[in-house]
């Protein structure tokens, strides 16, 4: 039987608490917090569960919280990371994280690449750090690299979402304003011909004709997937010369729009003699998403704008000798689907159950490789595993291929 810490109770790890208390491989599952209600909350929902209030900003605090785990999952902000991983290695226990940045001390290629880099010290250890496991990045990698394995050599991978999940009552995002905002403000990196290239927020709009959808605006937006797949380019993604995730909705139309009136500046102001910081400001008084299921019927309840969107991971390669693009679209509940059938928020259901499944792989015993690395390198076995579970909670991904004919 498995000990699992999940580290972190908001809106991804409670997802994954909830799905590990009805694993048969898990014994306990630690739900460790400093938030003593989140650990309440935990605690009288949950049959598996023993509650813990920890200071993640203590690698020590961590590690007696985590003896005897099997498994760290980590669903705190990237800054975190680091304290989290070297625990792991402290209690001999597996690692898996969300995001690798962005983080307040290094730059976001750099976030990325000091967390691979601890791959030699998790080997050596016989262990494994599964990072960026989600919806995006995660569920795109692993749909990415099962897409590049069609080809003989893969020009381009480009990630679209586009979300336009908007309610009545005025919710701009479905995860946390701060770390929203923070990254639609910040320089988006793509990867070209061997280089990570930084551009302006907001910048690059095209408008995109999606299967099903139509057409929809997206701008390049900071995310780890060009870093990771960069950095694997020649390994895992035969020769990718250019990646490039791109983001779109009501919320980034905002944010955009804010972002412009200077809102989202991270320097102070003076306003009637007191220094302000605007991102501080939209941030307090941008309402949070809501987490309880009694938050989520009340929004409900009060009725729905749009619950569309659109999840489509492209790649451009060659096929014996011809050109090949194939648009692999991934759909999952909306919002009143994933409450009717998990009390959650699509946002939550999309990404905490997927990085759900990359947990289930690790108390199943799937993931065999050791050391540190994204989904993207996981084997074609592992990732059947995963979209075969996948389909089970109804996210679920079609394929449409194109071919060059002459």
């Amino acid at each position: 039987m498995k000990t699992v810490m999940v580290m972190g109770l908001g809106a991804q790890g409670s997802t994954i608490a909830k799905r590990l208390d009805e694993e048969p491989n898990v014994g306990t599952i630690i739900c460790a917090d400093y938030d003593e209600q989140a650990i309440a909350e935990m605690e009288s929902t949950l049959k598996k569960s023993r509650g813990v209030k920890v200071d993640a900003r203590s690698v020590d605090a961590i590690a007696e919280a985590a003896e005897g785990a099997d498994l760290i999952v980590n669903g705190l902000a990237p800054d975190f990371n680091l304290n989290i991983l070297e625990a792991c290695l402290r209690v001999g226990a597996n690692y898996q994280d969300m995001a690798s940045g962005p983080v307040s001390d290094v730059d976001f290629v750099e976030s990325v690449k000091r967390v691979m880099d601890m791959n030699d010290r998790f080997r050596k250890a016989g262990l494994t750090a599964l990072i960026n496991t989600g919806s995006a990045p995660g569920l795109a990698n692993v749909i990415a690299r099962d897409a590049v394995e069609q080809v003989d050599s893969c020009d381009a991978i480009e990630i679209f979402v586009y979300d336009e999940v908007w309610s009545k009552t005025f919710i701009p995002f479905w995860w946390s304003p701060e770390t929203a905002f923070g990254d639609m403000a910040a320089q988006p990196v793509c990867y070209k011909d061997g280089h990570f290239i930084r551009s302006k927020p907001f910048s690059n709009p095209e408008v995109v004709d999606f299967v099903d959808y139509g057409e929809a605006r997206v701008v390049d937006h900071e995310h780890e997937e060009p870093v990771t797949m960069g950095l694997l380019a020649d390994s895992i993604f035969k020769g990718v010369k250019y990646v490039n995730f791109r983001y779109g909705g009501p919320g980034l139309e905002l944010a955009e729009s804010l972002y412009k009136m200077g809102l989202l500046s991270e320097e102070p102001v003076e306003v009637n003699g007191q220094k302000i910081v605007p991102m501080d400001l939209i941030s307090k008084l941008t309402p949070p998403a809501p987490k309880y299921p009694e938050e989520i019927e009340k929004v409900l309840e009060k009725g729905m704008i749009s619950e569309d969107g659109v999840f489509l991971v492209r790649v451009d390669g060659v096929k014996d000798g011809k050109k090949i693009r194939l648009d692999s679209y991934a759909s999952a509940p909306g919002l009143s689907e994933a409450f009717e059938k998990a009390q959650i928020t699509h946002e939550s259901y999309l990404t905490g159950q997927s990085a759900f499944l990359f947990t289930k792989m690790f108390v199943n015993d799937v993931i065999s490789q050791q050391g540190v690395y994204p989904p993207e390198v996981l084997e074609e076995e592992e990732r059947t595993y995963f979209f075969h579970e996948a389909a089970k909670l109804d996210i679920k991904v079609d394929q449409y291929v194109k071919t060059q004919l002459d």
